[in-house]
């Protein structure tokens, strides 16, 4: 029966090939949806990892976070001063860094923050160089196309806006960050102080300034001091912090947002019940994010139950196509009959002959839905700087699993069909 299955498939090869590349392509969109909606879940939770508690001014929680943690551009309502000096000496906190917008340099954004955010007050040490040590030194994203020594004029203006050039200053690049898979692979970080001071902004300008017009005269005098502090990361990451960070002096202008990092997690309640007022808002990215993703799975219903309908559909095609299949090879049938062939052997070859193209076509739509998967995600990498971990999981197997049960049930169809057919009548036809 085997070889007359595979001698039959050849010899409508034809239409075999249409109905496994139907069930291919609605397989495909089925699974896409499960692993892309998956995988945009563990990609944003893990970019969030690192951010416990974001404290900004009161307004929309989801636009502080997408602009604090996932540096999506987007103007934010200045907090007070003052609420960074009390969170970064307040006991219950091991730092408060605050990170400030407003300039990019080749499409890329620069972020103003401190040095002991970006290594975890020295638990993360940098892929290379070292921390800010001058207000001219510049920290790099992952996968920022510079390198140490190279220079960075910012330019006024989020990513995608024009501006002036600050032509009274330039950075360095001294650093880069170790890999994190988040949009902060993609930026320039820079010391606070100087982006207050070329912005005019509070008591920050006149101390910044100084600073400012000495920074490269101290980057080439010590640049043998960098070398040798480079293999003492930990220790420089505090000096560099005491250096140009907390405690923070008077006359500390506004921030979009800060990042704190709480003692512990009673602590982290505490702040964040604390700073839910009427004009700050302290919010917790993964609380945000789990409303996020309650939107994304009313959408991945939306677009599963499209799927299904797709499905439906093309198991409807298959029965159709089978059922004139069948009309088309009645003479054969009716032949197989008259030389013996019993009413189950016929039956068992339509239906495993269907069965075979319908796992075909399911096997073929996992891999297309995999390699969309896989495609979609790289744009939304690009776009977005989240790494997204696209696989293919239980899940979807699972999935694919349940399409084959059904697929068979829908096989039976045209068998039956075959099974009734009576031999005399299909040699007179």
């Amino acid at each position: 029966m085997i070889r007359f299955i595979f001698a039959d498939l050849r010899r409508l090869w034809a239409g075999s090939l249409v109905i496994v590349l139907l069930i291919g392509l609605a397989t495909a969109l089925g699974i896409a949806v499960g692993i892309q909606e998956r995988a945009l879940r563990l990609g944003s939770a893990r970019a969030a990892d690192r951010f416990d508690l974001v404290v900004g001014a009161a307004g929309a929680e989801t636009q502080l976070v997408l602009s604090s943690v996932f540096l999506q551009a987007a103007p934010l309502t200045l907090l007070p001063g003052d609420v960074l000096r009390r969170l970064a000496e307040d006991p219950r906190v091991e730092w408060a860094a605050p990170v400030g917008f407003g300039d990019s340099f080749n499409g890329l954004p620069i972020v103003g923050t401190t040095a002991e955010f970006l290594t975890d007050k020295g638990r993360r040490p940098l892929a290379e160089g070292e921390n800010f040590r001058a207000p001219t030194d510049a920290v790099i994203g992952a996968l920022v196309d510079l390198a140490q020594g190279d220079t960075v004029k910012p330019i006024h203006g989020l990513p995608g806006e024009a501006g002036h050039t600050h032509d009274e200053l330039a950075y360095t690049v001294v650093g880069r960050l170790a890999p994190t898979g988040t949009p902060w692979d993609r930026a320039i970080l820079v010391p606070i102080e100087t982006v207050w001071s070329i912005h005019g902004l509070g008591g920050a300008e006149d101390h910044d300034h100084d600073h400012a017009e000495g920074a490269h005269d101290h980057d080439h005098d010590h640049s043998h001091d960098h070398d040798h502090d480079h293999d003492h990361d930990g220790e420089q990451d505090h000096a560099a912090a005491d250096h140009l960070g907390p405690p923070w002096r008077e006359g500390v202008p506004g921030v979009p947002a800060i990042i704190v990092k709480p003692k512990s997690i009673a602590n982290a309640y505490q702040l964040r019940q604390e700073y839910r007022t009427d004009t700050t808002l302290g919010v917790f990215p993964a609380e945000v994010l789990t409303r996020l993703y309650a939107t994304l799975g009313d959408a991945r219903l939306v677009l599963t139950a499209i799927a299904i309908g797709t499905q439906a559909l093309v198991g409807a095609a298959v029965v159709l196509v089978s059922v004139v299949h069948l009309a088309q090879r009645r003479r054969q049938i009716g032949a197989l009959r008259a030389l013996g062939a019993p009413r189950a052997a016929i039956f068992g070859v339509v239906w495993v002959e269907l069965l075979l193209l319908i796992g075909l076509g399911v096997l073929l739509g996992i891999g297309l839905g995999f390699v969309g998967a896989k495609v979609a995600a790289a744009f939304f990498t690009r776009g977005s700087g989240i790494v997204l971990p696209v696989s293919v999981e239980g899940a979807d197997l699972a999935f694919a699993g349940l399409l084959m049960l059904v697929a068979a049930v829908i096989a039976l169809v045209p068998a039956w069909l075959a099974y009734r057919q009576p031999a005399a009548a299909a040699l007179r036809a």
